[in-house]
């Protein structure tokens, strides 16, 4: 397969088997980006081909990392690189349309019907649906028919969440899975390493070019506790770094869009306060034909002005932003201001954070398996060892949090709204 970035991706038969099943094929209706292309025309690129490149990607980064491993079973270097090449093709199944615009509009978990996650009480993720779709369809009946894994070894490798259920990834007293699924999600994952690169190229943005075939060619392994895990040789660190900031720098300058940001907002409202309701189905049949085709469909159909403003693309105009920490960003005067001049106001707080992984923020979210770094010279055993966040100074520096605050409001009201702001400055 031609690939723009990654050139010949070569899959062998039973990887097109899963790579050709619908649910696969279906990505390539969902668009990386979003609504980026409003913003940046070049940005139409899908899902299917990003699977694409990060099951690619996911077997330089298994090769190079494995290098100088010995295994004691004769097909577990096999069965190991397979398994997270399906895996990272795979990642990205449950995404909605237009990727991560209408995440916000999943269903609770429990609608799902999945017996790997048992957490009930909350809204499904993308990451829900792709566990559901391995567990629950023809997809991973398909991935049980043609490897020695099975679909819930590769959710587990998705998922640290969902458990094996056996010892399929131990070899020689050691537990592989954490390695693997550093290798699909982490700090430094091939899912990174793809999209920034790909987001930036299409773009036409710079922030997300990286230096990936020096970050693969010095990956590792290192073994703690019984447990084999992702490292990287000392000389990367500096690239490390500047990979961590370009997809920093991507949030705030690509994906934060001002653009981008008010139509998912549009869109937000239409969902949610509209008597044409659309919603994101539980039911996987239903889900497997719901990507952005459809949901444009019904936006072109939809009487409700949101839903209007967004196929027309006659979005409100921003009136006021403002950068820098939750206090500096703050536009709440402004908002005021213009709410008692009877003019309708979108306010919208877009917060970047340089990792997620190393504060163990969000739902839930465990501090993440540390990836490990090798201080040694080449040829010579390690004479240091150090965590990620121990060798990087770069988590250190931006720590605190960045806000892109905004207004906005309708084009008829915007030269009104600019003179009700101006005086609060």
């Amino acid at each position: 397969m031609r690939d723009p970035l990654h050139g010949a991706v070569v899959l062998d038969r039973s990887e097109v088997a899963v790579a050709d099943h619908p649910w696969i094929q279906r990505l390539r209706n969902v668009r990386q980006t979003g609504f980026s292309q409003l913003a940046f025309p070049g940005a139409t690129h899908s899902r299917y081909v990003h699977s694409i490149g990060v099951m690619h990607l996911a077997g330089l980064a298994f090769d190079q990392a494995y290098r100088d491993f010995t295994f004691d079973r004769p097909d577990a270097r096999a069965t190991f690189r397979a398994a997270v090449r399906v895996a990272a093709l795979c990642h990205d199944l449950g995404h909605p349309p237009f990727s991560h615009c209408t995440e916000f509009a999943m269903p609770p978990l429990r609608d799902l019907g999945t017996r790997w996650l048992r957490d009930e009480d909350r809204a499904a993720t993308h990451e829900d649906y792709t566990v559901a779709i391995l567990e629950l369809t023809d997809l991973g009946r398909t991935i049980d028919r043609h490897f020695p894994f099975g679909a819930r070894h590769v959710a587990s490798l998705i998922r640290p969440e969902v458990k094996p259920g056996d010892d399929l990834f131990f070899d020689g007293g050691l537990d592989h899975r954490r390695l693997l699924s550093q290798i699909v999600s982490s700090e430094l994952d091939v899912d990174r390493m793809d999209y920034l690169v790909r987001d930036a190229t299409y773009t036409g943005a710079r922030y997300g070019q990286v230096d990936t075939s020096w970050l693969l060619g010095n990956l590792s392994t290192w073994v703690a506790d019984g447990q084999v895990n992702l490292a990287l040789e000392g000389r990367a660190v500096y690239a490390f770094d500047h990979f961590l900031l370009a997809r920093h720098h991507m949030f705030l300058m690509v994906y934060f869009h001002h653009k981008s940001v008010i139509y998912e907002e549009m869109l937000r409202r239409h969902v949610e306060n509209t008597d044409d309701p659309w919603t994101l189905p539980a039911d996987l049949e239903a889900y497997l034909r719901t990507d952005d085709v459809s949901l444009t469909m019904h936006l072109r159909s939809s009487r409700d002005p949101w839903a209007r403003r967004v196929a027309d693309q006659r979005p409100y105009r921003r009136v006021l932003e403002r950068h820098g920490s939750a206090r500096e960003a703050d536009t709440s005067r402004q908002e005021a201001a213009l709410r008692d001049a009877g003019i309708d106001v979108i306010a919208v707080a877009s917060t970047g954070k340089l990792s997620r992984y190393r504060a163990g923020a969000g739902r839930k979210r465990q501090r993440a398996p540390e990836i490990y770094v090798l201080e040694r010279m080449p040829g010579r055993p390690v004479e240091r060892v150090r965590t990620l966040g121990e060798a990087s100074q770069v988590f250190d520096r931006y720590a605190d949090e960045r806000v892109i605050a905004r207004l906005y409001v309708p084009p008829e009201d915007h030269e009104r709204a600019t003179r009700a702001v101006s005086g609060t400055r």
